[in-house]
């Protein structure tokens, strides 16, 4: 097999088991936050989305760093970085005892982590460009994949053997996840001459808008991820009051997040194949990915049962699947090799600024609204970007959008 076809499929398969242990503990961080001594439901709404912000603080700094980083030690010793520290510091958390402890420890794994920048980054610096759509798509896949197994196992888990061993069985995930790499993953790094940070600095900045694409793309990550992150800290809320009398709301919250991950899983693997035949039709693949989510999203805030939920969050993964694998290659395809890392950082910073924002402001609008304010205003911010999106685009020329670089 070739190298490029082995590391990618090793990532891949480690990149599922990191999502699936990242996103272990998503259905029941609401309930963990009152178990340690925040029992008022509107606070607990905003505790859940100050904690689950807090690793995109510090990704914010630290993600463009490690992507420095990245180009002067190798990309995998950075994906190695990520899943070690995620490991030990979320095994930390099954011992927290107070909301000060969890938010200090999830302030620290923002420092230490960020498992799918770094992978995208080995992975693009591996593949053939023109490989590239269907090696990122296989990534994103993977992503998806994470996303369906990890709230449904992590609901299950968070019912029969409590919050606390959730969170250690996540660490061993991620401890796993980091050996796969270390003993699998092949990479031939050539570090660049050493120069100057203020030159790189000024390289990047003029790759990034000499490119008027990539910092439309800046934005669409933004938004994208700014309106998913909206309505994390208060699914498990919305579940527990359109379905009052479950005993099982941690379980019922991961189907929900399982039936939006195994969707998006088929819909980037599909993607990739897509974009690889077709990549001229990659802006009009991405509007429709972005109308077709924030319709889905803008839809949950109406939903008087479970069965609508559910219905409305495997059509919403159809679209969301897509909109990251596109994003993700016309970056890519956009950015000379030796600068990806550095790039890959910045963007991984802009999506981490989504994640801050959106968990916080989402804990806000439902305390001084209500849940179903919060879905409604992910979607038209969704709605809108689609609609707005071909205005930006519209006078850039498509082949400028997708340079093939030297494999």
């Amino acid at each position: 097999m070739e190298k490029w076809k082995k590391n990618l499929y090793v990532v891949f398969f480690a990149q599922m088991i990191a999502i699936t242990g990242m996103s272990f503990i998503v259905p029941f961080l609401p309930f963990y936050v009152r178990q340690i001594g925040i029992t008022d439901v509107k606070m607990a709404a905003q505790w859940t989305g100050w904690i689950m912000s807090a690793p995109a603080l510090v990704m914010v700094i630290a993600s463009p760093l490690w992507g420095f980083l990245a180009d002067r030690v190798g990309r995998k010793p950075m994906v190695e970085r990520a899943l070690f520290g995620s490991s030990i510091v979320i095994f930390l958390m099954a011992w927290a005892s107070n909301i000060q402890q969890l938010l200090f420890l999830r302030l620290l794994q923002g420092l230490l982590t960020g498992t799918v920048a770094a992978c995208i980054a080995l992975i693009s610096a591996s593949s053939p460009s023109k490989k590239m759509g269907f090696s990122l798509g296989l990534l994103q896949t993977g992503v998806f994949l994470g996303t369906f197994l990890g709230p449904l196992l992590g609901g299950i888990s968070a019912d029969i053997l409590g919050f606390r061993n959730s969170f250690k069985i996540t660490a061993v995930l991620l401890f796993f996840a980091g050996w796969l790499v270390f003993f699998l993953v092949e990479e031939n790094f050539s570090p660049s001459g050493a120069k100057k940070n203020n030159i790189v600095f000024n390289k990047i900045k003029a790759l990034i808008f000499t490119d008027k694409l990539i910092p439309i793309m800046f934005f669409v990550l933004f938004i994208f991820r700014f309106s998913i992150k909206l309505i994390t800290p208060i699914i498990s809320l919305f579940v527990e009051m359109i379905a009052p009398n479950s005993n099982h709301v941690s379980v019922l919250t991961g189907i929900m997040f399982a039936l939006t991950g195994l969707m998006s899983a088929f819909s980037a693997m599909n993607i990739g194949k897509l974009i690889e035949n077709a990549p001229s039709k990659n802006i009009l693949l991405l509007i429709i990915s972005l109308i077709g989510s924030g319709f889905f999203f803008l839809a949950q805030g109406f939903v008087i049962n479970i069965v609508q939920f559910a219905f409305l969050r495997l059509c919403l993964g159809l679209f969301y699947g897509a909109i990251t694998p596109i994003v993700n290659t016309i970056i890519s395809l956009s950015t000379p090799l030796k600068h990806q890392g550095k790039i890959f950082g910045v963007s991984s910073s802009i999506t981490f600024l989504g994640s801050v924002f959106g968990p916080i402001t989402g804990g806000y609008i439902m305390v001084q609204f209500n849940i179903s304010t919060v879905f409604i205003l992910a979607g038209s911010l969704l709605l809108i970007t689609g609609l707005i999106f071909p205005i930006f685009v519209e006078k850039i020329k498509i082949l400028t959008f997708f340079r093939l670089k030297n494999d």
